[in-house]
């Protein structure tokens, strides 16, 4: 149980590791060699300059202006400045609309603490010695200003109570109030964007084989029967996954050759050597140039072969296609309605935007797909299950008693009062934190093998899926074992029955634990953030050995991305923190509201300056966000309503059961009012662009805007048989097939009978 000085030892070292990381990133930033580490954003717009394209030779590699490092602390204000439709043209509506998240962090918790501070903790401080009466009971004096303080059956619970309900009612109007916003922002934004593929295009999946035609046929002759006006061309998928595989290992074959071609320049009286056996551990020592060349000439070869092979064989087309459209209103027809009186077939939704697609999933066969999410829902629960094991281990560092109990023989050393403080204060928390290192790695793939077609589909999955694992391991886990741990005496000395109650007194406790989290990961995590200490060493050593021109030069740059996956689920920590210890334990809000204001800060910095965003999805998470809030505070209702229950406090439940009522209607409303804006397109909205941007551009070519928007990476610029353009003027009235008769077929089609009548036939009337 950490004390008041273990909390302090805990802010001391997070406070200083955060202040060096902060001073560190204010000087290593000035320096002209680092430029391109903490501006890429910059550079990749083709903005700013290299300053090491002038000046001496000394000047080049370290900034000798002294007057800048007085100001070195010029990049916070700077990072305020930006107006946030500039921020939008400048990264993209995702970027800004995830900056809000903190802004509402700040929002809703700033008035919270307030008025926790101002009624609350004087409640809990002023009702006795409570916890003194307790016996076998480990608590702190921080303890003393939470819930636990306050006896059984006292009426000091109604102020709990009440303020329970200005909580909730406020946190609903701060939601509101922001998805409003977000919603507006959201349509502002997809109505004034300019011109992009993912607007006029649509993905077919579950086309259905049909024997006479190839899947290029079949879907070019579907879509001029059914969307006659508005049918533009397609591009069909091809599984090019292996002939990816093979780009990429010659990729990196090319960087180990030019390493080596590099180590050899400098030292020609030495010739590099490589083993040819696992990770060139072991095996035959061979010239490492030779060795290299001789790998990429026959990656080569293989390459154009599998090239060849993707092209010419048939069964490399998969049951997939993305359909292009004359207008984004017939494109919002077809992938918001269904195509078919079989729903199981030619399924259409949005296309993602090219870089947002994930090309590898798209040959993965739809009927796959159920088993899949279904073997991986399985999966999650196990891991969720067995991950309780690391996260009992570290509320055994949490607790000296735990300490005792687990390893006995380091009781001398554990009992010294600055190790005692160590321990308890700031070592749970970065053993945690270490712990949730390569979570994020395991749930991606785990999304990947569900079969999602694009990077943002994938980082919303995966995003669920911890957000899971943080409240279930992360929030309960650590309170569960915690409380065990902790109150290990009196759990193994008093009947079952008033287990619940030790229990319900402890809850609160743990407070203490979260705020050393809340520290390692919130301020000094934060602080490490900026400082790209990482990216920093690998874009000197890429430079040193790697970078022969400028393109090698921006190559070597590793700007990053707001890595929705893990930042989003991680904020929905300190969301479920602040909303459950609000009313219970106050005392952690303050720490809540300095890595909001924190945060906020840097990671706007980071936007501007650093970060690349992989994809453009038009904030199209902020329904999870919203949804996950609510959970939090659905979550600390009920908590609220057990805790009370174990306090001789029963009769306030039905009044806190309202609350849980009311949140989920919340939830619902919210649903119901703003969710299609985050799903669909608004059918207005694109007769509007459609009608401008024909009248402002009339002789825009389409076509061929679209022409390989959605062809595979690694095909680009090879030459593909396409779809013959649909006459502008509808002068044909007949659809060419090479379909025979359905009477006269020997083949048995697997397409429905529905969609044989449609597309079987030569002659349309139009």
């Amino acid at each position: 149980m950490a004390s008041v000085q273990d909390i302090a030892v805990s802010a001391v070292i997070n406070f200083i590791s955060a202040l060096v990381f902060l001073l560190a990133f204010a000087i290593v930033r000035l320096q002209p060699i680092n430029d391109r580490v903490y501006f890429p954003k910059w550079y990749l717009k083709g903005i700013r300059a290299s300053p090491r394209s002038s000046g001496s030779f000394v000047n080049k590699f370290v900034n000798l202006d002294f007057r800048t490092y007085i100001r070195f602390l010029n990049w916070m204000p700077a990072a305020l400045k930006m107006p946030e439709q500039e921020l939008i043209g400048h990264a993209g509506l995702d970027s800004a609309v995830y900056i809000r998240i903190y802004l509402l962090g700040l929002k809703i918790f700033v008035p919270i603490t307030a008025l926790s501070f101002a009624v609350l903790v004087p409640v809990n401080w002023t009702s006795g010695e409570t916890l003194d009466h307790i016996e076998d009971l480990t608590f702190s004096n921080i303890d003393k200003l939470s819930i636990s303080n306050i006896p059984s059956g006292s009426k000091r619970f109604w102020a709990h109570v009440l303020m329970a309900y200005v909580y909730t009612f406020w946190t609903f109007y701060i939601l509101y109030k922001e998805y409003k916003t977000i919603s507006t922002m959201r349509l502002h934004f997809l109505a004034s964007k300019k011109r992009r593929p993912d607007q006029f295009t649509v993905l077919v999946r579950n086309v259905p084989p049909d024997p006479d035609e190839s899947v290029s046929e079949h879907v070019e002759h579907f879509f001029r029967v059914n969307h006659s006006d508005h049918y533009l061309s397609h591009q069909v998928v091809y599984n090019a996954n292996k002939l990816a595989e093979l780009v990429e290992k010659k990729k990196s074959s090319h960087n180990w050759l030019t390493y080596y071609q590099t180590r050899y320049e400098r030292n020609p009286e030495k010739k590099p050597k490589i083993k040819t056996g696992f990770w060139g551990l072991w095996g035959k020592s061979v010239d490492a140039i030779d060795y290299y060349t001789t790998e990429i000439e026959k990656l080569t070869e293989e390459e154009a072969e599998e090239r060849e092979k993707v092209i010419c064989d048939p069964n490399a087309i998969v049951s997939a296609a993305f359909v292009s459209f004359n207008s984004r209103w017939g494109a919002a027809v077809c992938a918001q309605t269904q195509q078919s009186r079989n729903p199981t077939i030619w399924l259409t939704e949005w296309a993602p935007e090219p870089r947002d697609v994930y090309w590898d999933n798209l040959s993965i066969p739809y009927i796959q797909l159920s088993v899949r999410r279904l073997l991986m829902a399985v999966a999650l629960f196990f891991l969720t299950f067995f991950f309780m094991i690391p996260i009992g281990f570290v509320q055994a560092f949490a607790s000296i008693d735990g300490i005792r109990k687990v390893l006995p023989f380091l009781k001398p050393l554990i009992d010294m009062d600055v190790v005692k403080s160590f321990v308890q204060g700031f070592l749970p928390g970065i053993v945690l934190k270490i712990f949730l290192i390569l979570l994020p790695m395991i749930l991606m793939t785990m999304s990947k093998i569900e079969g999602f077609t694009s990077l943002s589909s994938l980082d919303r999955r995966s995003a669920a899926k911890y957000h899971l694992f943080v409240i279930v391991n992360v929030f309960f886990g650590s309170i569960i074992t915690g409380a065990a741990f902790e109150q290990l005496e009196r759990f193994l000395h008093q009947s079952p029955t008033e287990i619940p109650k030790t229990i319900g007194v402890t809850l609160p406790m743990k407070a203490t634990f979260f705020i050393t989290f809340i520290m390692v990961d919130g301020w000094a995590g934060i602080a490490a953030e900026i400082l790209r200490l990482v990216p920093l060493v690998m874009f000197h050593i890429k430079n040193t050995f790697l970078v022969k021109t400028d393109h090698d030069r921006e190559q070597a740059m590793d700007p990053g991305s707001l890595n929705f996956s893990v930042s989003e689920p991680r904020l929905q920590l300190y969301f479920l923190l602040g909303l459950v210890y609000s009313v219970v334990t106050p005392i952690l809000l303050p720490f809540i509201i300095v890595f909001f204001a924190f945060a906020y800060m840097v990671y706007r910095h980071q936007i501007i300056n650093v970060y690349d965003q992989k994809y453009e999805s038009g904030a199209s998470f902020w329904p999870d966000v919203n949804r996950r809030i609510l959970i939090g505070l659905g979550i600390s209702q009920l908590l609220l309503i057990g805790l009370l229950s174990t306090k001789d406090a029963s009769q306030s439940t039905p009044l806190l059961i309202v609350l849980t009522i009311l949140t989920i209607w919340f939830h619902n409303f919210c649903k119901g009012r703003f969710e299609s804006i985050f799903v669909k397109f608004p059918l207005q909205d694109a007769v509007v662009k459609d009608t401008v941007e024909r009248t402002t551009e009339p002789n825009f070519n389409l076509k061929e805007y679209l022409h390989d928007a959605y062809l595979h990476p690694v095909l680009k610029g090879v030459e593909f048989e396409v779809s013959k353009e649909v006459d502008d003027e509808e002068s044909n009235s007949l659809v060419a097939t090479k379909r025979t008769s359905r009477w006269s077929s020997k083949t048995v089609s697997n397409a429905t009978s529905e969609d044989q009548k449609m597309v079987s036939e030569a002659r349309l009337v139009l």
